[in-house]
């Protein structure tokens, strides 16, 4: 199949999944999220592939949601249907029946560390930026992100993560339980190649049964937190603070939020 925003590979029993929107620092438009939800669910019906590799273009891994054409009156994204595909493509990451390591560069940002988040290992370059800032534009973590951080680090460091929007290196995310493992700069792509290798060689039908026996039984809670995400982030689209959040970062000024 033929992506524009997004390039799958498959070579034997692993798989390459890259974001490919570097001149917008892999940004997730309505496209893109759309790509990745469909890419996520064929990979749910591929019974050869075992591991799966995701990264980005470019100078990055992903910026997060595409601000940018948010407030674009030429292409406007309609809100109802972009979360539809964000719920799609989180759901279908965390059921997907392969091994998938988020090898990151540059950063991951709103969408794009929830989207590393909803990976089974996460593998960071040192000077990697991480954050959860979607708190900076008046919306709330959505792609599960909400699901994703309260299994990593439990109710309430997830809490304090999403009401600060901090911006973390890979070692202090490594220190929050965010980050599993630490590489030098450059050399993300080799690690995360060189782990997939290491899974391959392993008896990895059985470490993938041990993922389905353990996700299966959160199902209904992701579903839940999809659902009130979905229902939240339209609602905060329609705030005066997002309004006022997304003017101040495309104008590069510090935003003056009234609780509206």
């Amino acid at each position: 199949m033929l992506w524009s925003t997004i390039e799958l590979t498959i070579e034997g029993r692993l798989a390459r999944l890259t974001m490919n929107r570097p001149d917008s620092m892999n940004a997730m438009d309505d496209i893109m999220m759309k790509e990745l939800a469909d890419a996520f669910e064929s990979l749910a019906s591929n019974d050869e592939v075992q591991v799966l590799i995701i990264n980005g273009a470019g100078r990055t891994f992903s910026a997060g949601g595409d601000i940018k054409k948010m407030i674009d009156p030429n292409t406007p994204m309609d809100i109802g249907e972009v979360m539809i595909d964000v719920s799609r493509l989180a759901k279908a990451l965390y059921r997907l029946p392969q091994i998938t390591i988020a090898a990151i560069h540059g950063s991951a940002a709103g969408l794009g560390f929830s989207l590393a988040l909803g990976c089974d290992v996460i593998i960071a370059e040192e000077n990697s930026k991480l954050a959860m800032n979607f708190i900076g534009i008046g919306l709330i973590p959505d792609g599960a992100g909400h699901f994703f951080l309260k299994e990593r680090i439990g109710v309430p460091q997830a809490l304090q993560l999403i009401w600060s929007g901090e911006v973390m290196n890979a070692q202090a995310a490594k220190g929050k339980r965010l980050v599993d493992e630490v590489v030098p700069d450059g050399s993300v792509g080799q690690a995360s190649a060189m782990l997939a290798q290491k899974f391959l060689s392993a008896p990895i039908a059985a470490m993938i049964a041990s993922k389905k026996i353990l996700h299966e039984q959160k199902l209904s809670e992701l579903d839940n937190v999809l659902h009130m995400e979905s229902e939240q982030q339209v609602a905060m689209r329609k705030t005066k603070d997002h309004l006022e959040g997304i003017n101040a970062f495309v104008e590069k000024r510090k935003p003056a939020f009234v609780g509206e």
